[in-house]
């Protein structure tokens, strides 16, 4: 036991954490924190990224590439409520990470002091759990039950809000080794169990549809012998990615309204739904009331409050879908259903997804991305057009190698997220692929990029438009396009330089693939500027409150 002070024992508690990243940005509040920093430098390694809405967004994509809980600091006031986009991204998605920012004084509190704001407040609705620290004797276990609940469970962002005078306050720390993250298996039932053995059984045309639960959940190897053993495709969320191999037979891409065809036929038709870590998002159902109709709906969440939140399950199985499918795998026997499995091939090979590859366009980039990385990196994403082709184009082999916004879609996300992912992961290729709406909202990031020498590869599908919104005037809106037009006199080749990337432009689809190998030989942050046509467009597609059974594309829409 030793006695320290309260931005000492921050240190220490996130050292006993095993944090070895931080991302933030000082100021009055927190100094005492960045003083305390200053002596641990080889130790933590803090990131100042441009803006904290770049370092909330580093810690989710450090998060959502380890697996380990992400952190970020702020300031008060403004520092801290710079934060909250990038919290409430994290919530949306269940992404483990703690934020902990700074107030003034017990004695300042609710006096409209400089800098002073309720950020526990401002939180309460998109963090899972959040805390003010007045009392020095509380912070380390504050801390401490922060991560815990952070990672247990459906994991999630928690804020830990201090008051300055706690963070110079004296107090005696004694080192405490973390109590391990328990799986949820409390709430299996062997009754739940076995209605879910019955259901697969007995099920002729059984589809596996997968979330980002079991991506959280590490159940990428359960998930494949669970589909192989009863013989069932798997369709996919944006959240889901790479929980099961997108080069597999059983594969048949992405479902809702940007999936592929044979996923929404496939899931429209089949007698059994197995829903494994997935919210039945709007964006996945479309009309919820018709989705899945000839289905018996089996679900497996770790959250009881998702059972039945959007659409109606036959039945459930609430846990850590790990556990869940360890559990199940054990007792069934290889299932055979090659006839329902043929009609699924047959639906593959009747609606493959086509580009034109005849000239550069965003899924010409994004195949082109696979190929030259054999599906090894990791893809972080911004959203719009560009975040659908790269669910769309790219085979993700495994978890943890699609990182983007899905249930908040946030732009301007993906670049701070690759710094996060590539500081996580040193050995991977890390490209971002933003729109270039999107890019100019966080740009400014890649100054972090070039600052810590972060080799980060930004890809940038500038169409000169907000793609998605103008999609949806040309589509629903009587190309009205209305302030979606983009064709102003900014330069991302010589902003990246002015920020200190290498930076190219791509005009033709023959110039991409040795500028993006340059890219990835030279190993320093680049930015590569890709123009492509104001209208192309993200097919198939369903229309919004359409049923997902509606997809259309190109063709049926004969433009």
């Amino acid at each position: 036991m030793k006695t320290l002070n309260g931005a000492e024992i921050v240190i220490e508690c996130l050292k006993e954490q095993g944090v070895d990243t931080v991302f933030g940005y000082p100021g009055g509040t927190i100094l005492n924190i960045y003083d305390a920093l200053y002596k641990h430098q080889d130790e933590i390694t803090h990131i100042l990224t441009s803006h904290e809405q770049g370092a909330a967004h580093a810690a989710d994509g450090y998060a959502r590439a380890t697996g380990r809980v992400g952190v970020c600091l702020a300031t008060s006031g403004p520092g801290a409520t710079n934060l909250v986009t990038g919290i409430a991204t994290a919530f949306m998605d269940s992404i483990p990470m703690v934020a902990i920012t700074c107030n003034v004084a017990v004695n300042l509190l609710g006096r409209d002091s400089f800098q002073e704001v309720d950020i526990t407040g401002v939180t309460m609705p998109i963090t899972k759990y959040n805390f003010i620290v007045k009392d020095i004797t509380k912070l380390a276990d504050t801390i401490r039950r922060a991560f815990r609940i952070a990672q247990t469970g459906r994991p999630g962002p928690v804020l830990v809000d201090i008051t300055k005078d706690v963070t110079a306050a004296n107090f005696d720390y004694e080192y405490v080794n973390p109590e391990p993250i328990k799986r949820q298996e409390d709430t299996i039932t062997e009754e739940d169990l076995e209605t879910a053995l019955q259901l697969i059984r007995k099920s002729q045309k059984p589809y596996i549809f997968v979330g980002g639960g079991a991506v959280a959940a590490n159940a990428s190897d359960e998930l494949f012998s669970f589909a192989h053993k009863i013989q069932a495709p798997v369709a996919d969320s944006l959240m889901g990615k790479g929980a099961f191999n997108g080069t597999d037979e059983l594969y048949t891409g992405m479902v809702g309204m940007h999936g592929t065809k044979t996923s929404n036929f496939g899931i429209t038709e089949c007698d059994l739904l197995i829903v494994i870590g997935a919210r039945f998002s709007d964006r996945v159902t479309g009309n919820a009331a018709k989705f899945a109709r000839k289905a018996k709906i089996l679900q497996f969440d770790v959250d009881p409050a998702e059972i039945n939140k959007n659409v109606k399950a036959f039945a459930s199985v609430v846990g850590d879908v790990k556990v869940i499918l360890k559990k199940l795998n054990a007792r069934l026997d290889p299932i055979n259903h090659e006839e329902w499995l043929a009609h699924i091939d047959r639906l593959k090979d009747m609606y493959p997804m086509r580009f034109d590859k005849s000239t550069l366009t965003g899924p010409y980039i994004i195949e082109k991305i696979y190929d030259i990385t054999q599906g090894d990196a990791i893809i972080t994403t911004e959203v719009g057009q560009h975040q659908m082709w790269a669910a769309q184009f790219y085979q993700y082999k495994y978890p943890r190698s699609f990182l983007s916004s899905g249930g908040l879609g946030t732009m301007g996300y993906g670049l701070g997220a690759s710094l996060g992912a590539k500081l996580g992961c040193k050995d991977k290729v890390v490209i971002n692929v933003a729109g270039d709406g999107c890019f100019r909202m966080n740009m400014n990031e890649i100054a972090t990029a070039t600052r810590y020498n972060i080799p980060i590869i930004q890809v940038i599908l500038n169409n000169q438009v907000l793609g998605m919104v103008r999609q949806w005037q040309t589509l629903f809106y009587g190309k009205r396009y209305s302030h979606t037009v983009l064709n102003d006199q900014v330069d991302f080749v010589k902003v990246a330089e002015g920020l200190g990337a290498k930076a190219y432009r791509v005009t033709g689809k023959d110039e991409f693939e040795p500028v993006l190998r340059e890219a990835i030989e030279l190993n320093v942050p680049v930015v590569i500027d890709c123009q492509i046509h104001c209208d192309d467009k993200v097919f198939p597609m369903v229309s919004p409150g359409a049923p997902i059974q509606d997809a259309f594309d190109a063709e049926d829409l004969k433009i």
